[in-house]
C-alpha cells in the first residue's frame, strides 16, 4: 500500500476534519484526525493493519496503547500473525490491576503501536510501563505524526518512531470544509 492510498483511506473514512478543536494535551488545532472513525472503518483499519504488518518482523511482539491503539494492535496481530499486549494508561482498581494486559516475558522485544502522536506523552508513558514490566522497547509505529514535538519526545526516550503518515502529508491538498 502506498502512502497516498493510506491517506486516501483516512480521508474516505472522514477521519480528517477542519474547524476549531481542543486536543487532549490542552492545545487547540485547526484540524482533527478522528481515530475512532478510522479505527472503526473496516477498509481503513485493514489498510493500517497491513501497513503496520509490513513493518514488523516474525518474532516481534506488539503492544497497543489503550484505548485508541488496541484495535490497531488486534488487527495488526492478525495480519502479521504476531501476539500483542495492551499498555494501559492507569491501573484498574480491580482484577489483576496490571498496567500491561496479556502475556509479556522478561526481556521480550516489543514494537509499540499508537494511533496519533502529538506531544508523544501517552506513547512515552506506555513505553515506560512496558519497560517497567520487563520489555525491551526500541521501536514505535504510529498512524499519524502531527509533527508537534512528539517524535522528539519519543526519540528522547530512546525509541525510534516511524509514522505511516505525517500531518504535512495528510493535509496536503486536503479539501477543507
Amino acid at each position: 500500500m502506498t502512502n497516498q492510498e493510506l491517506i486516501d483511506a483516512l480521508r474516505e473514512a472522514d477521519a480528517v476534519r477542519f474547524g476549531e478543536f481542543e486536543l487532549s494535551h490542552g492545545g487547540t488545532s485547526e484540524y482533527y484526525v478522528d481515530k475512532y472513525l478510522f479505527e472503526t472503518d473496516p477498509t481503513c483499519l485493514e489498510a493500517i493493519a497491513e501497513a503496520f504488518a509490513d513493518r514488523v518482523g516474525p518474532d516481534d511482539k506488539l503492544a497497543g496503547v489503550a484505548l485508541g491503539a488496541v484495535p490497531l494492535a488486534a488487527a495488526t496481530s492478525v495480519a502479521a500473525d504476531a501476539p500483542y499486549v495492551i499498555a494501559r494508561k492507569q491501573r484498574k482498581d480491580y482484577g489483576t490491576a496490571n498496567l500491561i494486559e496479556g502475556r509479556l516475558e522478561e526481556g521480550e522485544e516489543v514494537v509499540v503501536l499508537e494511533d496519533i502522536v502529538t506531544t508523544g506523552t501517552s506513547l512515552v508513558d506506555a513505553i515506560e510501563a512496558l519497560r517497567d514490566a520487563g520489555a525491551t522497547v526500541d521501536r514505535a509505529l504510529v498512524v499519524v505524526d502531527r509533527q508537534e514535538g512528539g517524535r522528539e519526545n519519543v526519540e528522547d526516550a530512546g525509541v525510534e518512531m516511524e509514522a505511516l503518515v505525517t500531518a504535512e502529508e495528510l493535509l496536503a491538498d486536503a479539501e477543507r470544509d
